[in-house]
């Protein structure tokens, strides 16, 4: 392929979206360029202020714990308040949280604040997606929704370097920057994001038309994407899994942390420099196939972890699964897009992050417990087995609400009923003992 022809191809994926929608890729990017408290919290907490191991990784789930209350409730302020002040107000708040991590030093105020960060970092994403949806039409949201992930990764490699060049700053430094990074964040919202949230329906005679009321029962009760969140939930803990067992399965065949930080730092590299690239390749295919192939990507990549037994291995397993990482994310935030009532994109993409919360906090738990218990061949077999099942259900439960192309003027699709779906997709009640699990 020529450069000329790389060219065409990346000015085809960047080309055609609105001004607003380039607005809030670079706050993203600024956002998670600063993105430094997860990054080094384990590290502050035992090292600088000596607390053990126990208590870093007890502080770290709480911040998950706050992300399964955060994402519904920053789905109905979405909905209720719009997606502008949403942003603004949870940025706000993360970057208020960043700030008192450099003053507090007690545990429970320590574990207080991570906790309400956690919160409001995942209170905001309904409002990101519901917006990227709200301006950008129905056949280029996926398009959309994959550039806006790649700045995510991209920024977060950056913060990955340039916190680690910088720590000699002290932690609390970094934690300043990230105050100050998400701030500039939500200055950007407020000053240069439009809001987006649609206007009331009106009748022929110009009347407000009274549309039905969603809570989150009510999103629930939506057979199909109850459907695609519960499936999200199995690939969220497939996702999940390895960020745990890959570290303790590397050090149970003697490989050093410095092994493994040169391992995980490959899905990071594939994103930044691959992700437009995947995406031109899926452009405009099936969801239902993307799906089912990233649950199959995610099922090969991690049972692959069983057989590998150097870096090179390790490695090229991380890659497997990345790719099917970059397929799903883009995907699966369209798919929600696509089921939700315009009214009640909010609720519906809270509910849909309610699973990602979920799977993080869940998912290092069961896995550390298999991986001390059974054996980290045992957790691998049981990844693959959950990212078989999704893919089977996604291919079979989800055709027909999925299988409607979006409106090629820009007009969102409306969302496919499915009335005779079941209640509870069978692969829901497999799920429901691993618990459930939606950010970089």
């Amino acid at each position: 392929m020529s450069i000329d022809s790389l060219r065409r191809s990346a000015r085809a994926t960047v080309s055609g979206l609105p001004q607003g929608f380039w607005w809030l890729w670079l706050s993203t990017l600024v956002n998670r360029t600063g993105a430094f408290v997860l990054t080094f919290l384990s590290l502050y907490l035992t090292v600088e202020l000596g607390h053990s191991a126990w208590f870093a990784g007890l502080v770290v789930a709480l911040h998950g714990l706050g992300g399964v209350a955060g994402s519904p409730l920053g789905g109905a302020l979405t909905d209720r308040w719009g997606r502008r002040p949403t942003m603004v107000t949870m940025h706000l708040a993360a970057a208020a949280c960043a700030a008192a991590l450099a003053v507090v030093t007690s545990a429970w105020a320590i574990a207080s604040v991570v906790l309400l960060m956690g919160v409001a970092m995942q209170a905001v994403r309904p409002s990101i997606n519901a917006t990227i949806s709200d301006m950008v039409p129905a056949h280029d949201v996926r398009r959309a929704y994959a550039l806006n992930y790649w700045a995510l990764n991209l920024g977060f490699a950056i913060a990955s370097i340039g916190g680690g060049a910088a720590a000699f700053l002290g932690y609390r430094t970094l934690f300043v920057v990230d105050a100050v990074a998400t701030t500039l964040c939500a200055v950007i919202v407020f000053l240069r994001l439009p809001e987006t949230r649609p206007e009331a329906a009106v009748g022929k005679q110009g009347e407000p038309v009274v549309e039905d009321k969603v809570s989150m029962l009510t999103v629930l009760r939506d057979a199909p994407f109850r459907t695609l969140v519960l499936l999200n939930l199995l690939v969220c803990l497939v996702f999940t899994a390895p960020w745990i067992g890959l570290p303790l399965t590397m050090a149970n065949q003697g490989l050093s942390p410095s092994s493994y930080g040169v391992v995980i730092a490959v899905n990071g590299i594939v994103i930044v420099a691959f992700q437009l690239l995947v995406n031109r390749l899926t452009d405009k295919r099936s969801p239902v196939l993307l799906l089912t192939l990233s649950s199959l990507l995610f099922a090969l990549g991690t049972g692959a972890t069983a057989l590998a037994g150097s870096p090179v291995a390790f490695a090229a397993t991380v890659v497997v699964w990345t790719v099917g990482e970059m397929i799903h994310v883009p995907t699966n935030a369209a798919a929600t897009a696509r089921l939700a009532p315009e009214h009640a994109r909010g609720r519906y993409q809270g509910v849909m992050g309610m699973s990602w919360a979920v799977a993080g906090f869940v998912a290092p738990i069961g896995a550390g417990a298999i991986v001390g218990g059974p054996g980290p061949d045992v957790l691998w077999a049981a990844t693959t087995a959950i990212g078989v099942i999704a893919a089977v259900g996604y291919f079979t439960r989800l055709r027909k609400a999925l299988s409607e192309e979006p409106a090629v003027d820009g007009a969102p699709s409306a969302p496919a009923a499915e009335p005779e779906a079941p209640t509870v997709a069978p692969v829901a009640r497999t799920e429901d003992a691993e618990s459930s699990s939606v950010s970089a």
